[in-house]
């Protein structure tokens, strides 16, 4: 199968991102020339090992941490498990968990398996979120508990954008004495993060998420924090986290994360633009139309739209014949027909919810893609809704 990008109008970037070009060209001699072991002793694989630490400070560098803070994963998803687990594991006589309705299912799922794997032994506690997808702080400081283990809040959701005070929450668990836990996946590269100045013990990236490759992520522990390994092996990560590294990937992470310090303004400048011109325009042009999240707490790069009385998946499918690409959930949910779960916990109605379809742009968007989408969406939605005995009784 032959893939051309070249007509395609790319708006779904909170599922996966473009390989920078120079994260491709950083990569290529480690899948080339540069093939030795970074764990061996000969010069040939130490030079290779040299580079997976500088990609390291490379990464601590774009999140305000130290690099022997950095331990290097497979994913975002292997990240969460492997410091939920470990936070189990070094304190076994808690088995308290405080997490949100609107997690990734990478927290989601895990929290649902290990209450059933476990026969309930582990309490979970689920927040909340309020109509425009954000928390109540004070329901949050009420669930925690002398048996809690660990928080675990993502830093901003996939699906919304949505920001919450994780700087906040972190404090107000370090007081207690409890580990937390924040799945920044969606969040590094498009914010500002400095982990120096706060009291997160753990920290979830992905490599894909940010212009890099798939396959690779990081798992940020600070120093002194708990730790018990997911992976157990060799003395690779300094023991955190057996098996050989994905050496290329690792440092095209690196090199991601050292384009992203750098487009980090036009992410919140540019990109913002344009996706409040797609969304304005939206809102403007389409009725019955409304916006899924908090208007200003969320991403640069997100809007969450619903149209009332039609189906995500039929939008979709007609977007797609402009070579339009956008989501109408999580990528890791879209599969199903079922309503985005951040969105019914949001409240938001049942002939919205299903119609809602999420723009997540990157600095690659352009002026004109955002012209195309604002000329071809209204029709689309115009016809569907012909179609909806829905919208022809309301």
């Amino acid at each position: 199968m032959e893939c051309n990008p070249e007509n395609v109008i790319y708006m779904d970037n909170n599922a996966t991102t473009r390989v920078a070009p120079e994260v491709v060209e950083a990569m290529l001699p480690y899948l080339t020339d540069c093939y030795g072991n970074p764990s061996s002793m000969h010069n040939f694989g130490g030079q290779v090992g040299g580079a997976v630490e500088k990609a390291r400070e490379q990464v601590a560098e774009l999140i305000g941490a130290d690099s022997s803070e950095i331990t290097f994963t497979s994913c975002g998803t292997e990240s969460d498990s492997t410091a939920i687990l470990s936070a189990l594991q070094a304190f076994p006589e808690k088995r308290h968990i405080v997490t949100t309705r609107v997690e990734h299912p990478a927290i989601k799922n895990l929290c649902e398996n290990l209450d059933r794997l476990t026969g309930h032994k582990h309490r979970i506690t689920r927040l909340h979120v309020e109509s425009d997808g954000t928390l109540d702080l004070a329901k949050y400081e009420e669930a925690l508990a002398e048996d809690t283990a660990i928080v675990s809040i993502m830093w901003a959701n996939n699906e919304t954008g949505v920001i919450f005070p994780v700087e906040k929450m972190a404090s107000m668990a370090r007081e207690r004495g409890i580990l937390f836990h924040t799945d920044a996946v969606q969040a590094v590269g498009k914010i500002p993060i400095n982990l120096k100045e706060l009291d997160i013990d753990y920290l979830s990236i992905s490599g894909h998420k940010l212009h890099a490759a798939k396959g690779v992520g990081v798992l940020y522990i600070k120093r002194g924090t708990p730790f018990v390994p997911f992976l157990v092996g060799g003395h690779q990560e300094e023991g955190r986290r057996g098996g050989t590294e994905n050496v290329a990937s690792i440092i095209g992470l690196g090199k991601a994360c050292e384009l992203a310090l750098e487009t980090m303004e036009e992410e919140n400048g540019r990109v913002r633009a344009l996706r409040d011109r797609l969304e304005e325009g939206l809102l403007a042009s389409v009725p019955k139309a409304m916006l899924n999240g908090h208007k200003t707490d969320r991403l640069p790069n997100t809007t969450n739209i619903s149209f009332e009385f039609v189906e995500g998946e039929a939008i979709l499918l007609h977007m797609n014949l402009y070579h339009i690409c956008a989501s109408s959930g999580s990528a890791c949910t879209s599969g199903s027909l079922e309503p985005s779960h951040v969105l019914r916990a949001m409240g938001v109605p049942f002939t919205a919810a299903h119609g809602s379809i999420r723009f997540s742009l990157s600095v690659y968007n352009t002026d004109e893609e955002i012209d195309f989408v604002l000329e071809k969406m209204p029709p689309i939605i115009a016809e569907l809704r012909e179609l909806s005995p829905l919208w022809k009784a309301e």
